[in-house]
């Protein structure tokens, strides 16, 4: 064999050079395999004569990898059981991380294979990276001599070179692993997404949302449980196995007394091993009362500010089933899921909202609305307010206000954002000069709220807002994410279509009673002209007749005292009878709408009364009011069958107040009494032509609820009533604004 000359110091760099080239090109053009073999080639070019061969080493396994090897040189040609042996010179180097040469550790043979191919000396080096090996370098001589010292100093170079080399592969193996793997899971969830997103229903996409965590996680068993509304338990839902015996599908408190109540109480995740061991095992509750189950994952499902939605748990017979990338891919789902599960439920209360928007009452609309709002924002309370004039009135509540309490549209939180036209929020009502009920935050405990204003559109004016209220120390509550605005906004904005169709209704309510009324009046009035004539031709003729048996038997009277008397009297009844029955048919001709003085027919109404001693009447705001559209006798007829109703209903013992208010181009009188109140299941019959009410005996045409109602329907106004049936009642009277002066 041909003995290669040496190679200069400046060639040795130069190769030294091109082999870290080679590294820093690793996964661009260049190979871990071209890489190696560049080095054994430079290897055996700075020995010569020499043959040389890399292997890989697993330090997991203890072994070199067979298929890794790279080699050049004759020295080198492989042959059947040229391996590297268990106890060989490449494990001893392996083993104590050194170099060794078979002419100093002289205990150890040179392998049987390489000798019979020709090698008698060799040098054996460890590939290692930060204190870990990662392979072996064997350079084989042909003949028997030492390495000389610069052969060993540039192998020593060549050997950092290879382990660095073999390192980066590694790394970059890891990472091209990683990353597909992180593909193949990122692929999982974009099709768990497209499968939780298209279902429809609720517990359709629950389901859904448990399959598809069994699928991403390669487990088996789960269940699902939310959290139970206004109660710290959560509540079974979906459960998955197809082999289960006894699922145990109890509420769950929200504490520590279990893994998925732990996992609730913390909002941690939560990967056991085996939940037969550590503290787990006194917490742990079974999937399955037959089936033994010993590893679990749990993870919360936590919405928008970190409320708590729910936990996924996942279990396994196997002990270890489940790892932190489990976890991971896990909770990933879970955000995905919490999102999906917000966005149906929102759905699902938007078609349930315009469904009730066709068939239910107004007020049952708003009840509703206030209720859904709660459940959909986690609020304790909520609050839907109508702006009326310069003031706003309370339609629904489910805490703490009443309905139809009123407040400033202006210098107030709930009207800065009907306003504003924008989303208000309040970080203490306790404290906020702007809210105007803090003693009630303060004995209820809200502290933050959201409001948003009632608009179906960006352009339309706000008819009113619609507001949640948090509490002290409520972790479940709202936290007025960029997810509660939007769900607050979407809500209000039904809410301003039901109060636009309420108005709508009332509007042609108030059309049809009107010219219901005006109907009615012109035909009672055509029977009360005609009744009216037949009486007086009937009755009418009995003066007459009186007078005439006065003048032509008045000797008999004279004589007489008692038939003059009687006859006396049946004159006087009737012309007294034809003066009622004139008077009392009057209210039913037809009448003629001008502008009218408010304050000064109720006066007139109350000088027409005999007020009792324990009665007292208080008016408020009376004086120089608008004048109204109406007609001022039938006017006066109203307010004196509101105040005799009410004192009557007080009977006799009480304070009536008559308070009146211009409210766009309405006037809205507000007639309340302290009496017993009237209960709400009446309030709507109370109106009706056929209801029997308290009977009257004053000698006049009975004259209800219903004719005044009637009545205010001529004038282009309205009557309602408020009470809660204990504590008084209100009627509210609504007037037409007159543009002229009475």
């Amino acid at each position: 064999m041909n003995a290669t000359p040496a190679l200069s110091l400046e060639d040795v760099l130069r190769r030294l050079n091109r082999i870290g080239a080679a590294i820093n090109a690793l996964g661009d053009e260049a190979t871990v395999e071209t890489t190696l073999r560049l080095i054994v080639e430079n290897a055996t070019e700075v020995v010569p004569g020499s043959s040389a061969v890399i292997y890989t080493y697993d330090g997991e396994r203890g072994a070199f990898d067979a298929s890794s090897r790279v080699a050049v040189g004759e020295l080198a040609t492989p042959m059947p059981g040229d391996e590297p042996r268990a106890e060989g010179m490449g494990m001893r180097a392996i083993r104590q991380k050194r170099r060794i040469l078979s002419y100093e550790d002289t205990d150890i043979s040179l392998h049987q294979v390489k000798s019979q191919q020709g090698a008698r000396v060799v040098a054996c080096y460890p590939l290692i990276v930060s204190e870990q090996p990662v392979g072996v370098l064997y350079v084989y001589l042909p003949t028997q001599r030492p390495f000389t010292p610069t052969e060993l100093l540039m192998l020593d170079n060549f050997v950092n070179l290879a382990a660095m080399a073999i390192n980066q592969a590694r790394q970059m193996n890891e990472v091209r692993r990683y990353l597909e793997r992180k593909e193949e899971e990122l692929k999982r969830l974009r099709q768990a997404d497209f499968l939780i997103s298209s279902r429809l229903g609720l517990q359709e996409t629950l389901e859904a949302i448990l399959q598809m965590a069994l699928e991403v996680t390669g487990a088996r068993y789960g269940i699902l449980r939310l959290k139970e509304r206004n109660a710290d338990v959560l509540v079974t839902r979906a459960i998955a196995g197809d082999d289960l015996g006894r699922p145990a599908v109890e509420a769950l408190p929200i504490n520590t007394t279990s893994i998925t109540g732990w996992v609730a109480k913390y909002r941690q995740p939560l990967c056991i091993a085996d939940v037969h061991s550590g503290p787990w095992a006194r917490i742990y509750y079974p999937l399955d009362h037959e089936m033994e189950m010993r590893s679990e994952l749990a993870v919360p499902l936590l919405g928008a500010g970190g409320r708590l939605e729910g936990v996924i748990n996942l279990e396994s017979p196997e002990i270890g089933a489940f790892s932190e990338d489990d976890s991971l891919l896990l909770q990933s789902l879970a955000t995905q899921a919490v999102i999906a599960l917000q966005e149906i439920r929102l759905l699902d209360a938007l078609l349930e909202l315009s469904e009730r928007l066709l068939t239910a009452s107004d007020q049952e609309f708003f009840d509703h609305l206030v209720t859904l709002t709660c459940d959909l924002l986690n609020a304790p309370v909520s609050a839907l307010w109508t702006v009326e004039g310069e003031e706003l009135i309370l339609r629904s509540s489910n805490g703490g206000f009443r309905r139809g309490q009123r407040i400033p549209l202006h210098a107030s939180l709930t009207g800065e954002a009907v306003l504003q036209r924008r989303l208000v929020t309040a970080e203490d009502l306790r404290s906020d000069p702007r809210f105007r009920h803090g003693e009630l935050a303060r004995t209820q405990g809200w502290t933050q709220a959201l409001i948003a204003p009632l608009a179906a559109d960006e352009t339309s004016t706000p008819v009113g807002a619609l507001s949640v209220y948090n509490t002290t120390n409520d972790d479940s509550a709202f936290a007025a994410t960029d997810w509660d605005k939007k769900v607050l906004t979407a809500l209000a904005h039904h809410a301003a279509l039901a109060v636009q169709n309420a108005r709508r209704k009332e509007a042609l309510l108030q059309a049809q009673e009107q010219q219901a009324a005006a109907e009615t009046f012109a035909a009672m009035g055509d029977i009360a002209a005609n009744l009216l004539h037949r009486l007086n031709n009937k009755i009418g003729t009995i003066p007459v007749r009186v007078e005439g048996i006065q003048d032509k038997s008045a000797a008999v009277l004279a004589a007489d005292p008692y038939l003059a008397r009687n006859l006396a009297e049946i004159e006087r009844s009737a012309v007294e009878a034809m003066e009622t029955l004139r008077d009392s048919l009057s209210y039913l001709r037809p009448f003629h709408l001008a502008p009218v003085d408010v304050a000064a027919v109720v006066r007139q109404a109350l000088d027409t009364l005999d007020v009792p001693q324990g009665i007292r009447i208080e008016t408020d705001n009376l004086v120089d009011l608008p004048p109204v559209t109406a007609g001022r006798e039938r006017l006066v007829l109203v307010f004196v069958n509101l105040l005799e109703n009410a004192i009557t209903a007080m009977q006799g013992e009480g304070t009536i107040t008559i308070r009146a208010e211009p409210l766009g181009h309405r006037l809205e009188i507000r007639v309340s009494d302290t009496g017993p109140g009237i209960p709400p299941e009446l309030q709507d019959r109370i109106f009706d032509f056929n209801y029997s009410g308290a009977k009257r005996a004053s000698g006049k045409l009975g004259f209800g609820l219903w004719w005044v109602r009637t009545i205010m329907a001529r004038f282009g106004g309205g009557i309602s009533v408020q009470s809660d049936g204990r504590h008084g009642t209100t009627f509210i009277l609504t007037l037409p604004l007159s543009q002229t002066e009475p």
